[in-house]
């Protein structure tokens, strides 16, 4: 079988990159493959090519693996390129963070303020997205571009609008969360078919079936009868937490991935008006965000160790065991003909979630292969949660796309005067005159005039 090209771009983050090349390892069609890892940080993109090529090394897969900090050297030639870059880093969020909590700004529907799609981080997305898929369009114009890169769903509604003839897929694990909700009621992932679809950070189960029944009365048999035992005990109370409950009861479908987490801007904001309220439904945002945060450092540092150590293994940090992650999968899908069904990120153009704009960016099932990605019609979701997916996710993202394309200030301000925390112009204003008045977002305000 021809051997494939996969670039990595932002290949700094090394737990990652191992995940993925794991996967590959695992992957007998994938062998012999080339992997090149790029990134802007030379310390990093060390780190991840010793870390890899150890474990490929270990694992007896033959693989040719290779490093440059040069963009268009890691794009020549590549059949895939996996996009998966934070251009301006987790301290610039959390310090615009700091500023908008200072200006009354707190956790709970503020997506596009306290969350990792803040706009101070969008906009430097966006360019990047912009100036690396026209570097593929020049270089590359066959290969796929695989958007893990947040903001997806902002990421790929301007990408494919903007170049419609580039070979764009956004994609994301929230997915992932329905075998969350599968283990918690004792049933195996080999026999659930489920559905999900939205946008993404708003995505919801809308089908699910164990062994070929549905699967929601035992979701309604474990609310009835565990429910209250199971959050008594404290904790988190994951996939089943209070606030996800009482959405579900409302509304007939299970939020999923981000959804209602946590890390999803705490959506929906009602849960989350008031200390005593966010005590009532068990939420913690910013102390799990915290968390987070810590536990990305220590996983960076046992990484590092293992880099260091020649008797630390590897494959004893990252066993044998294929992830959860769609990246490789869907590779081999295309790359070896071999029909697939995936969730994926892309335009709605053929109405594939009703209610929601033709060319926006959902979230649905596809069949994945040789001929590409073919998405599959859905039968929507309940007109309340398309609402909220309109006034929560589409019209924040117009605005912003919309200021982000004319470069005007002004609009800027009224993506943020929708955020559920804005209570006047003035307020409003002055936040965003102090993000932009930070040094290093000095193109960024020349920008937004």
């Amino acid at each position: 079988m021809k051997s494939i090209k996969i670039s990595i771009i932002g290949a700094g983050s090394s737990t990652f990159a191992i995940g993925m090349v794991r996967d590959i390892c695992l992957t007998p069609s994938l062998e012999g493959s080339t992997i090149h890892f790029m990134d802007i940080n030379q310390e990093r993109l060390d780190n991840v090519h010793a870390l890899c090529t150890k474990y490929a090394e270990e694992r007896g897969v033959r693989l040719d693996l290779q490093k440059t900090m040069d963009r268009r050297e890691a794009l020549e030639g590549a059949d895939f390129v996996i996009n998966t870059a934070l251009t301006a880093g987790y301290g610039r969020m959390r310090e615009g963070w700091d500023i908008a909590m200072k200006h009354g700004y707190q956790l709970g529907g503020s997506y596009h303020i306290l969350y990792d799609e803040a706009f101070w981080i969008n906009y430097y997305q966006l360019k990047f997205f912009e100036s690396l898929t026209e570097d593929m369009l020049e270089i590359c114009p066959d290969a796929w571009h695989l958007m893990l890169a947040n903001p997806v769903i902002t990421g790929v509604t301007h990408i494919m609008r903007k170049y419609p003839q580039a070979k764009v897929v956004g994609l994301c694990h929230g997915y992932v969360d329905t075998y969350n909700v599968a283990k918690a009621l004792g049933l195996e992932k080999k026999d659930i078919t489920y559905q999900v679809t939205g946008v993404n950070h708003h995505l919801w189960l809308t089908d699910f079936n164990h062994k070929g029944e549905d699967a929601f009365p035992l979701i309604d048999k474990w609310i009835e009868e565990k429910s209250e035992a199971h959050w008594a005990k404290g904790g988190e109370n994951w996939p089943f937490t209070p606030k996800r409950v009482d959405l579900y009861k409302k509304h007939g479908v299970f939020a999923i991935g981000d959804t209602a987490s946590w890390s999803s801007a705490s959506w929906p904001w009602w849960y989350h008006s008031d200390e005593a309220e966010e005590k009532r439904w068990a939420e913690n945002p910013m102390g799990v965000w915290n968390r987070f945060f810590d536990n990305l450092s220590d996983a960076m540092g046992q990484l590092q160790r293992a880099i260091e150590d020649p008797s630390v293994k590897v494959t004893d940090l990252f066993p044998p065991v294929l992830t959860d992650e769609l990246m490789i999968p869907l590779i081999e899908s295309i790359a070896r003909d071999i029909p697939r069904v995936f969730v994926v990120n892309t335009l709605n153009s053929g109405n594939y979630v009703p209610g929601i704009p033709a060319d926006f960016q959902v979230e649905v099932s596809a069949l994945c292969s040789k001929r590409g990605i073919q998405p599959i019609a859905n039968k929507g979701l309940p007109k309340p949660i398309i609402a909220h997916i309109l006034r929560d996710r589409v019209a924040p993202i117009e605005l912003e796309l919309e200021a982000f394309n004319r470069g005007d200030r002004d609009l800027l301000l009224e993506m943020i005067l929708t955020d559920k925390w804005s209570g006047s112009t003035e307020q409003a204003s002055a936040f965003l005159d102090e993000i932009l008045a930070l040094p290093y977002h000095r193109d960024m305000a020349e920008h937004y005039r």
